[in-house]
């Protein structure tokens, strides 16, 4: 259970934040880096969310709530490294069932939309724009995952890699999903201003 009654502790005075474990990091530190564009990601789908209700799309809504939660439980999957020791409690990880629902979400999703014969601009509706921007900041935070598991004495376990990969996926069908219903997807066209 979390229990915030204090906001500011003053411990990160020194430039370090607690991992779930309770081992103080640099806040620039890889895994720190990686959970906190996590945490961007969360913010970037939160205002996208703003706009489902505009295009009529509680389905989509509720995806996106469940992804919500999702992104915290990467983040302190993230923030508790796997050491081999005991640490007195089971930490949260993601796991396959959460990867799974994101598939077939992707593909409920995909279903309807017509084969792309093109790259995507990102744009369209105010919905499709922000969950492009969204995918954005989770690529970068796929990257910093990434590269956070192949450090030597770090580990990230593979759902997670897997989910991030995944939530991606999600946000580019999403963005097309909510552009179908507008009228279709902002086509790249090569050369077209030559």
């Amino acid at each position: 259970m979390v229990v915030l009654n204090k906001i500011y502790t003053k411990t990160g005075d020194d430039g370090t934040t607690a991992l779930g474990s309770g081992e103080r990091r640099r806040k620039y530190n890889l895994r720190v880096a990686a959970y906190g564009t996590v945490d961007e990601t969360n913010a970037a789908i939160g205002i996208a969310r703003l706009y489902t209700g505009d295009d009529g799309l509680p389905e989509l809504d509720a995806m996106l709530g469940r992804i919500q939660n999702d992104m915290f439980d990467l983040g302190a999957d993230l923030a508790t490294p796997e050491t081999g020791e005991d640490p007195g409690y089971e930490p949260l990880r993601i796991i396959a069932a959460q990867v799974e629902r994101i598939e077939n979400e992707i593909d409920a999703l995909n279903d309807d939309l017509e084969p792309l014969r093109s790259f995507v601009l990102p744009g369209g509706t105010k919905l499709a724009a922000h969950l492009h921007l969204a995918r954005t900041v989770c690529r970068r935070a796929e990257r910093l995952i990434v590269e956070l598991s192949h450090q030597q004495d770090e580990q990230v376990g593979k759902p997670a890699l897997k989910y991030i990969n995944r939530l991606s996926d999600f946000l580019f069908v999403a963005s097309r999903y909510a552009n179908a219903r507008a009228g279709g997807d902002v086509l790249w066209v090569p050369g077209k201003n030559r």
